[in-house]
């Protein structure tokens, strides 16, 4: 499902000073269905590393294959194009949109998809996450665990094959955080997605069935959870 080669991300340092190496010669592979954790101090690299995955950024050499396809062989519409019809995201900060209600929130990638059952399904993955009865509430009406209940939603319900996850429960606490986990967990295994996780918390990185250990940069360790 994902395969990076040679993946290395420069940048240059802050006040003149030397380039800044936050990825170098990243190799990686993932296989259909797997739940793999990436982990890491702070400034390792794992977002970075999401960040090209996804094709969001682009990297200073190396190149990666998302489910057979080179993705940095496309165009910034072609990089688009694909995400939206492989992948699902799940960020540390919602990033739901303001002006629309929980239910316009998850319907939107299916209305850009062309979806005629776009609302049907809005609604039923609502439905999945407990937030039935709060379809026409906005993002600021919505507790943290809620919106990242949308956000669950609006990822899974486009039925991505890869879905990535950037430290989904930073912004909330312990007993929230585990309930949106143990959600994620059940919806990647009802929708048999490949998920790649990115978390600082060691326990959560051990309920994959994969973990990646990022330092400096570079993977020091690749082995099962």
């Amino acid at each position: 499902m994902v395969k990076a080669t040679g993946l290395t991300k420069i940048v240059p340092g802050a006040n003149g000073s030397g380039p800044l190496h936050i990825l170098e010669d990243v190799e990686l592979e993932i296989m259909p269905g797997e739940a793999v954790a990436v982990v890491g101090a702070s400034g390792s690299g794992k977002s970075t590393l999401l960040g090209l995955l996804a094709g969001l950024d682009t990297p200073t050499r190396g190149s990666v294959q998302l489910d057979g396809h080179d993705l940095y062989a496309l165009d910034e519409d072609g990089r688009a194009a694909l995400r939206a019809r492989l992948l699902g995201f799940v960020f540390q900060s919602f990033q739901l949109l303001p002006p629309l209600t929980a239910l316009e929130n998850v319907m939107l990638p299916l209305e850009l998809a062309n979806d005629p059952q776009a609302e049907a399904k809005a609604r039923a993955m609502l439905e999945r996450v407990g937030l039935g009865e709060r379809l026409q509430h906005y993002p600021k009406h919505l507790s943290g665990g809620e919106q990242q209940r949308v956000a669950l939603a609006r990822a899974f319900v486009v039925q991505p094959k890869l879905l990535l996850a950037d430290e989904p429960t930073g912004n909330l606490d312990a007993a929230t955080g585990a309930q949106i986990i143990d959600l994620l967990f059940e919806l990647n295994a009802e929708a048999g997605t490949t998920l790649v996780l990115v978390t600082h918390d060691e326990m959560l990185a051990r309920r994959c069935g994969r973990l990646i250990r990022l330092a400096g940069g570079r993977i020091v360790d690749g082995s099962g959870a």
